[in-house]
């Protein structure tokens, strides 16, 4: 099969761009040439994609049977490329960040009920970063406008929560690996009680191939998620254990968390996604979580970050780890 992925140098890109490599598709990655270059075997088009239409007749000589776009973060970014692309099957990647819980998770609030499923509301309003400052997240990023425009498209629209794995510029796990590296003996948490869905990189991957093979799904937003959902302190336990670190996680007031444990502070509304329609019309199975949590800690363990342990990181959690001990 001949693919375009728009977006296969990054994260997630990478992993469904190498997975279709493996299985003989033939690929073309759209990329602006930024982050690292396509997995080998893999042809390009280095460009950014509000100017793919500069490119059409490279797009019309490929001949794409298939699209997978995996970086739209606003509307313009589709209507830049739609015009441009055949009309054949596509997948698309969209986020847990467009349902109503979203909101009540960003704004501290109970809004919506568990599990999220495809019939959970969504969020009534748009925009949900503007003024939030985030790196690399455009401040008209919406992926509700992304979704409309694919879905009528016939595009199968894959909505993730929160994905890990290798290569993970955010590197999740880093917030107990830093401490862990630092030799921590002590981690403070708050209540940790955040039901999170999570989605290893290599199972979202898999999910878009399965979606690719599959027109069941097409016109349809789908959750994919992990099958059990362990909480945030759950998860940070798992972290500990895969890297073999004696660590405590201590308790201690929320309001006294450093910034980067934040999200292990009490939490009115979780975001726990079901998952079982896309499993049902795509055949699809995510892997075992705790198997996943391990592999991920061992390839970042083996590829730490950079960025340094500090004396005010020390100084942070000493306040916090004294703040329970009172």
């Amino acid at each position: 099969m001949r693919v375009l992925v728009l977006g296969g140098t990054g994260f997630t890109g990478r992993q469904i761009t190498r997975r279709l490599l493996d299985r003989g598709d033939r690929v073309l990655v759209v990329h602006r040439g930024r982050t690292a270059a396509p997995p080998e075997g893999a042809e390009e088009l280095r460009t950014d994609r509000r100017a793919l239409a500069e490119h059409a007749d490279r797009v019309r000589a490929f001949d794409p049977e298939a699209i997978v776009d995996a970086y739209a973060l606003t509307g313009d970014d589709v209507d830049a490329v739609l015009p441009v692309l055949p009309p054949v099957p596509a997948v698309v990647l969209s986020s847990a960040d467009v349902y109503l819980a979203f909101t009540g998770l960003w704004t501290g609030r109970e809004l919506a009920p568990l599990p999220i499923d495809e019939d959970s509301p969504l969020r009534t309003d748009r925009r949900p970063y503007r003024g939030a400052g985030l790196p690399g997240v455009p401040e008209d990023y919406e992926k509700l406008d992304v979704e409309e425009r694919w879905l009528a498209r016939g595009a199968v629209v894959l909505r993730a929560p929160v994905v890990y794995g290798p290569h993970d510029a955010q590197r999740r796990e880093d917030v107990v690996l830093r401490r862990v590296r630092a030799k921590r003996a002590r981690i403070p948490v708050g209540a940790a009680n955040l039901l999170w869905s999570r989605l290893h990189v290599d199972d979202l991957a898999a999910a878009v191939l399965a979606a690719l093979d599959t027109r069941a799904a097409d016109g349809q937003a789908l959750n994919v998620a992990e099958a059990r959902t362990c909480s945030v302190g759950g998860w940070l336990r798992q972290i500990l254990d895969a890297a073999e670190s004696p660590a405590e996680l201590v308790r201690v007031p929320d309001s006294a968390l450093p910034p980067d444990l934040a999200a292990t502070g009490a939490s009115a509304q979780h975001l726990l996604v079901s998952s079982a329609r896309a499993q049902d019309l795509l055949g699809w199975r995510p892997g075992d979580p705790a198997t996943r949590v391990a592999e991920s800690v061992r390839w970042h363990l083996a590829h730490p970050s950079p960025e340094p342990w500090t004396e005010a990181d020390t100084a942070a959690d000493d306040a916090a780890l004294a703040a329970a001990d009172g």
